[in-house]
């Protein structure tokens, strides 16, 4: 059997998807790049492992290179930006150049896949929370940002606790009474949570939450606050960032596995970025 290649992998990741300018998606850093750029002949070795994560931190990049990886395909940036093209701070900044080390110490190929599977319809990061969720079948509507869901009656807090129990994860945070019931729900993934996208949704669809990764803090949440206290229930839901998005990559790592049946496809999740103290 003729060996799959990184190339065959980035191609199949990126399909359809045409770097269209303003895009991020693409090789971002290519094993035997000094610069950690695109130009080496990476895309013509075998693969020898693929890792699917939220972002390549440090921590999983090492775990990947445990496993025998050679491509990780990452949803965010390597370098704590979201354009890094334009982070002049980047070459000169010691934990860049660590991790960069570690990548060409590992021989590693990293590509970043964020805006095709935000420019399907439906959206496959927020379709992969939905289903993650258990709401799949009780969607109303896909819309570009978000996805609107009817579910059975259930207050505030039964809502965080299933959330926290189909995610797996240890906290949420809430805007709004926990008492208040919840029936028609926005759920909007990564930084979606502003009220650019949270409060035309809710005017259109008439909802009592709205889930989101994240967003301005003094956008949606103080709108549900003036809200509540003008006597309208409304309530918001924050899950963290990589918390809305990861399971939308494991979607992706699904198709991986059905596409490429030879090739290891590992899903790599880091430990909760924040604690609550």
């Amino acid at each position: 059997m003729t060996p799959v290649t990184i190339g065959e992998i980035i191609a199949h990741v990126l399909e359809g998807t045409a770097l269209v300018e303003g895009g991020v998606d693409g090789v971002v850093y290519e094993s035997g790049s000094e610069a950690g750029i695109a130009g080496a002949d990476a895309a013509s070795a075998a693969v020898t492992g693929v890792a699917v994560v939220f972002l390549a931190t440090q921590a999983l990049l090492e775990q990947a290179a445990a496993l025998g990886v050679n491509l990780v395909i990452s949803h965010e940036g390597l370098f704590y930006c979201h354009r890094e093209d334009g982070a002049a701070w980047l070459p000169d900044d010691p934990v860049v150049r660590r991790k960069r080390e570690l990548l060409r110490r590992t021989g590693i190929t990293v590509v970043r896949c964020h805006d095709r599977p935000h420019r399907c319809q439906p959206d496959t990061i927020t379709a992969g929370l939905v289903e993650a969720l258990g709401w799949a079948p009780q969607v109303v509507t896909h819309e570009p940002a978000a996805a609107v869901v009817a579910i059975e009656p259930m207050t505030l807090a039964q809502v965080a606790c299933h959330v926290k129990a189909k995610l797996g994860i240890p906290y949420v945070r809430i805007a709004g009474n926990p008492e208040q019931v919840c029936r028609r729900i926005g759920i909007a993934a990564g930084y979606r949570g502003g009220a650019g996208v949270a409060v035309p949704l809710i005017q259109a669809h008439g909802l009592d939450l709205v889930i989101a990764g994240e967003g301005p803090e003094w956008e949606t949440p103080e709108y549900v606050r003036d809200a509540a206290r003008q006597g309208r229930p409304l309530a918001y839901l924050a899950l963290g960032h990589a918390e809305s998005e990861e399971p939308g990559m494991r979607a992706l790592a699904a198709q991986l596995r059905e596409r490429f049946p030879g090739v290891p496809v590992h899903v790599l999740r880091e430990e909760p970025l924040f604690s609550v103290l």
